[in-house]
């Protein structure tokens, strides 16, 4: 009898731990999702506005822009609103 309970005990414990475990797998998985759609998003509005004042964007700067991070676009497009031309922007990078 306890051995039993002990039993239903250990394998309640272990389910308890895969779900959190899994739960825990989800959060980070949607996490990482969350903040690659950012990332998109920000490199999409970027191009966008660099295309819109400055024509076709040269191969390199689109590839700058897509290995970027979110942080480095944010500066990037706030450089944007008032540079005079794309080496403006791009001359330190």
């Amino acid at each position: 009898m306890l051995a039993d309970r002990l039993e239903q005990w250990a394998l309640a414990y272990i389910a308890e731990g895969e779900l959190k475990g899994e739960l825990k797998g989800e959060l980070k998985g949607q996490l990482k999702g969350e903040l690659k759609g950012r990332q998109e998003g920000e490199m999409l509005a970027l191009q966008r506005l660099l295309s819109k004042r400055f024509g076709t964007l040269p191969a390199d700067i689109t590839r700058s822009i897509s290995n970027a991070s979110v942080e480095t676009i944010e500066r990037w497009f706030d450089m944007a609103i008032d540079a005079q031309q794309l080496s403006d922007i791009f001359k330190d990078d």
